[in-house]
């Protein structure tokens, strides 16, 4: 089965000195672009991260701070990167929840824009998780029906997660899903937009601290206003907005947080 692109899609995944987006780093990145026409792209490199790999990180991806002394930063990477996906689609294992806004981070601390707009999102461990329940590694042996060989290498990981895509594809088009309501749905289908509801829940800034209410707006998800608007936050308390601009959460919330604030201060002003 070949995918149905109408732009190219690239699978990424990360291997980082740890699981806190605001604070680790990326120590090696794999990007697998799939073109419309079936053109495929592999690359894989290692960057020095800046700071020390902690042992327990190391001791699952195998990559050891010696490993990565003489590579490039990402700082160095950064613009050759970005260009390698723009106008492209994402696709990727559990990339919602971390990948994507880890990656958004180091974007930012190299001073590039990173955002979603305009892109569709394909998280394949949503598609595992809604059908089947289960783990990258398992999912590999159920789709596949290979056992996956260097697992927590980047390298591994991206094409595994490829793979499985296109065996889900062949599995589950047909396969209808009931919804809360009642209704029958299909909606694993080799169309990256459609795959792109499916898979990705949207949220205001990367890390769900600002999330999408039900009428749309700007809502915090955390802390003593939970589920109150951010406009309505920053009307009433200004000072939470210094809070956060200094506290310690991703660089990414702050930019969102930022706009909001600066797209209040234009509305009052008009």
């Amino acid at each position: 089965m070949k995918l149905h692109l109408k732009r190219p899609i690239v699978f990424f995944d990360l291997e980082t000195t740890g699981t806190d987006i605001c604070k680790d780093r990326i120590v090696e990145i794999s990007v697998l672009k799939i073109k419309p026409d079936g053109e495929e792209v592999l690359k894989t490199r290692r960057i020095n991260p800046t700071i020390p790999i902690p042992l327990e990180s190391s001791l699952i991806h195998k990559i050891y701070d010696e490993d990565v002394k003489d590579c490039p930063t990402f700082n160095q990477i950064a613009k050759d990167l970005d260009q390698f996906l723009k106008g492209c689609d994402l696709g990727g294992y559990n990339l919602v929840k971390f990948d994507i806004p880890l990656l958004a981070e180091e974007f930012l601390r190299a001073n590039i824009d990173f955002d979603l707009d305009n892109r569709s999102v394909v998280d394949v461990c949503r598609v595992f998780h809604m059908m089947e329940q289960r783990t990258l590694s398992a999912a590999y042996k159920f789709y596949c029906n290979k056992s996956l060989e260097n697992a927590h290498s980047a390298e591994a990981d991206t094409v595994a997660t490829y793979e499985i895509l296109m065996a889900q594809l062949d599995r589950y088009e047909n396969t209808p899903l009931e919804t809360k309501e009642g209704i029958e749905e299909y909606p694993v289908k080799n169309d990256m937009e459609q795959l792109h509801k499916f898979t990705f829940q949207k949220t205001a800034d990367l890390s769900g601290r600002i999330v999408y209410n039900n009428a749309g707006q700007e809502v915090f998800n955390f802390g003593k206003y939970k589920n109150v608007s951010v406009e309505e936050v920053l009307q009433k308390e200004p000072s939470y907005y210094d809070w956060m601009m200094k506290g310690d959460f991703p660089l990414y919330t702050k930019k969102i947080l930022t706009r909001i604030r600066l797209r209040n201060m234009q509305s009052s002003v008009s």
